[in-house]
């Protein structure tokens, strides 16, 4: 169980994994062996025998295994990330890797996606190791390298080359789950991730005549471009209610008082107030442009120009976004994937979300906890290639006030002390019971 000590090491650990800077650039720009060394000393210090596993030098990765009393069980996964995205110091309250522990708040990139989990993790397992404790299921721990960009040095590296490793693994838990989600009208709502959309980067290229800019062009690939990009943006994406984001909204009329019409979404989300923002990114597919490239001179028409859109589908909506794209583009501009991950949905009536809402509900009994699905995506992705079914699970018990999705990858990225503790408690409580 959580003891004194256990809540000590998860901030100083949470602290000391924001000072190692793991910042990920994209295209290799990371190194995170530093991180998986100070993670997997503190492992063996709880007497385990970690694995450093590379495919890339410096992108290191860091996998264990705890045997549980019952053989006969499936195995659970518990990962986190040791990378983060980037951060400018100049636009911070605080250095972003001085892990500054300040007026009971630690501060620095990565506070919650997701060096905070990982200390949880190994303050947990340090603390069964004091204690004599094991875990009901065999508990495989993975930290991973490489999420914030392709994950090919990490999860996807892990889940092709080292699959063994995984041995009986069905279920796993990870980021972005089971955090307090204040609705401004004193309720306090805990959801747990139980799916995520699909991720679709993609790359769009228009070509055309190149010329001079003062001539008449009907070839330009820049408008062409401009044309595809402004009816992608333009484009209302129709409702596709998945099994998780339906049982969400279940949950909220009913903890609302709210009929279940499920005819209008729109205007049942309408009904929600501020909690509609835990449905309202799922209840589509969507596409959203974030890069643009063309010509060279500004009286010069270039033959050529490209844009990047961040498109994300649901489960099941793989292939009416693909055909959207098409009817989207048209016949003058080409796109294609750069980057393509699944998109997952995983049972809100397993033992093990009840296992999870039951974790919650005993150390924040006046909670609300509830599914939701990812508009995003984590490792669970790559997981998810060896059966492995995932759930977000990183409980914080945050204060009213403290937008915790605006922090992610966002400026003063931080987490309350009783934040972490709170958030050992919950997940000790779920690791042995699950």
């Amino acid at each position: 169980m959580a003891d004194a000590q256990a809540l000590d090491e998860v901030v100083g650990f949470t602290s000391d994994l924001i000072r190692i800077d793991t910042t990920n650039r994209g295209g290799g720009d990371c190194r995170e062996r530093p991180a998986a060394e100070y993670a997997a000393e503190r492992l063996a210090g709880a007497g385990l025998e970690p694995m450093l596993l590379e495919r890339t030098p410096g992108r290191t990765n860091v996998v264990a295994r705890i045997e549980g009393t019952d053989p006969s069980a499936d195995a659970l996964l518990v990962h986190g990330h040791l990378d983060v995205v980037p951060a400018r110091a100049e636009d911070w309250s605080v250095h972003p890797f001085s892990g500054e522990v300040r007026d009971g708040v630690v501060w620095g990139r990565g506070a919650v996606d997701m060096k905070n989990m990982d200390a949880m993790i190994l303050a947990v397992v340090r603390a069964w190791a004091r204690q004599g404790l094991r875990p009901r299921r065999d508990v495989v721990i993975a930290f991973t390298a490489d999420e914030e960009a392709s994950a090919e040095d990490g999860s996807g590296f892990l889940a092709d080359r080292h699959a063994g490793l995984f041995e009986g693994c069905t279920e796993g838990v990870s980021e972005s789950g089971a955090y307090t989600f204040h609705d401004g009208a004193g309720r306090q709502i805990y959801p747990i991730a139980a799916g995520e959309r699909g991720t679709a980067w993609l790359r769009l290229s228009a070509r055309g005549r190149a010329g001079h800019g003062s001539r008449v062009n009907r070839e330009n690939a820049v408008t062409r471009l401009a044309a595809a990009i402004a009816r992608i943006g333009a484009h209302e994406w129709p409702v596709r209610l998945t099994p998780t984001v339906r049982a969400a909204l279940t949950e909220l009329a009913a903890l609302y008082g709210i009929e279940t019409d499920l005819r209008d979404v729109d205007a049942l989300v309408d009904k929600l107030g501020p909690a509609a923002r835990l449905v309202e990114a799922t209840l589509r597919n969507s596409a959203n442009p974030t890069m643009l490239e063309a010509g060279y001179k500004i009286n010069v028409i270039p033959g050529e120009a490209v844009a990047h859109v961040d498109g994300r589908y649901l489960p099941g909506g793989e292939e009416e976004f693909r055909a959207t794209l098409d009817e989207l583009t048209g016949p003058d501009v080409d796109w294609e994937f750069e980057h393509r991950e699944v998109a997952l949905q995983s049972p809100v009536d397993s033992p093990s979300f009840a296992a999870m809402r039951a974790a919650v509900e005993e150390f924040a009994p006046e909670g609300h906890v509830m599914p939701f699905c990812m508009p995003g995506g984590t490792d669970a992705k790559q997981f998810s290639r060896l059966g492995i079914t995932g759930y977000g699970f990183s409980p914080l018990k945050l204060p009213e006030g403290f937008d915790y999705n605006a922090l992610f990858h966002g400026v003063d990225e931080r987490v309350p002390v009783e934040a972490l503790h709170f958030g050992v408690r919950v997940l000790d409580r779920f690791l042995r019971t699950a």
